[in-house]
């Protein structure tokens, strides 16, 4: 069991982007074939590496390559878009895709993004709760007013109440919202008292608790399966450290479960942490004890031709053995 997430980062010393899109593109559909459980792409803008900034379209074209696989948009920074606008694609995409898609919604955290929209960062919770009012009443496919618009939006999705929206977020202003609104809950990992504040806010808000999910400590959030593991940190190594220092200085000193503060290829291997490149027996000790292995075959911008082989061993060293009895 495994699952592909794809960020489409292109730093200049990865692969080009139209390799790195045509790839995604195949990688899911050979994902589907393969044991694939889940795609995820995720959302971020004025990155100087390309960082996908049209999620929804990415989704949208994954989905259109496969049939039955789910795919989550995660995660989704909600306040940054006209929520009309939004939940129009997600209706046409609920029901192009047979309802596969599903979002997890953010307000995110870095202020040049907002810049890029002309929004006001330190309003961002303020508007997050104006958009999630306003996608729960274009669900409905009723008129309704928004920010002095008549609204109205058709088609109506195909899931009943719109396509499965989960909040993100690691604070507990994010948990309170989440509870509010009686949606479920992905955090960023490291706080384990949000569980129970969440908890605690359904219940006095009177809405029914949702999926929690906390990620543990020891994570591995992009996870690659190699015969030789020492040949791989040096082969694909850079990419991974190129993700990783992306994300450290975007998160500053926030904590999450996929954080690094590496500075070197070698650091980064002795963490042990959110990357890893398992052996093929210690990927299936790992999805034995731990469940799916998250895996980001693109990561960093590696290019394709070195990313297939690893998954190619997920299919045929890693997969059969978990398809049998322990």
């Amino acid at each position: 069991m495994f699952t592909m997430r794809f960020d489409m980062r292109a730093p200049a010393h990865g692969a080009p982007p139209a390799a790195l899109y045509g790839a995604a593109l195949d990688m899911c559909e050979w994902g589907e074939r393969n044991g694939c459980v889940a795609v995820q792409v995720s959302e971020h803008h004025a990155s100087p590496d390309g960082y996908l900034p049209a999620p929804l379209a990415l989704a949208a074209a994954i989905a259109g390559r496969t049939r039955r696989i789910p795919i989550q948009v995660a995660a989704l920074l909600l306040p940054l878009h006209d929520p009309i606008g939004i939940a129009e694609q997600m209706a046409v995409i609920d029901l192009a895709s047979g309802g596969r898609v599903s979002y997890i919604v953010a307000v995110g955290y870095r202020p040049e993004e907002y810049a890029v929209f002309g929004r006001d960062f330190t309003a961002r919770g303020r508007r997050m709760d104006g958009c999630l009012e306003a996608l729960r009443r274009a669900f409905t496919g009723e008129p309704f007013e928004f920010e002095g618009r008549r609204i109205q939006v058709l088609p109506r999705p195909a899931t009943p109440g719109g396509p499965l929206l989960l909040l993100g977020g690691g604070s507990a202003a994010a948990v309170r919202r989440a509870a509010r609104f009686g949606l479920g809950m992905v955090t960023q990992g490291g706080d384990a008292s949000l569980g129970d504040l969440y908890r605690a806010e359904c219940e006095r808000n009177g809405t029914k608790p949702g999926l929690f999910i906390d990620p543990p400590p020891g994570t591995v959030t992009s996870a690659f399966v190699a015969e030789d593991p020492d040949a791989a940190w040096d082969r694909i190594g850079p990419y991974l450290l190129h993700d990783a220092t992306m994300y450290a200085a975007w998160l500053g000193d926030r904590a999450a479960a996929s954080g690094s503060r590496a500075s070197t290829v070698h650091a980064l291997r002795a963490e042990q942490g959110a990357y890893r490149i398992f052996t093929p027996d210690e990927a299936i000790a790992y999805v034995r004890s731990r469940g799916p292995l998250l895996t980001q075959p693109l990561c960093g911008g590696l290019p394709p031709e070195l990313a297939w082989p690893h998954l190619e061993l997920l299919a045929t060293r890693v997969m059969p053995a978990l398809r049998s009895p322990a």
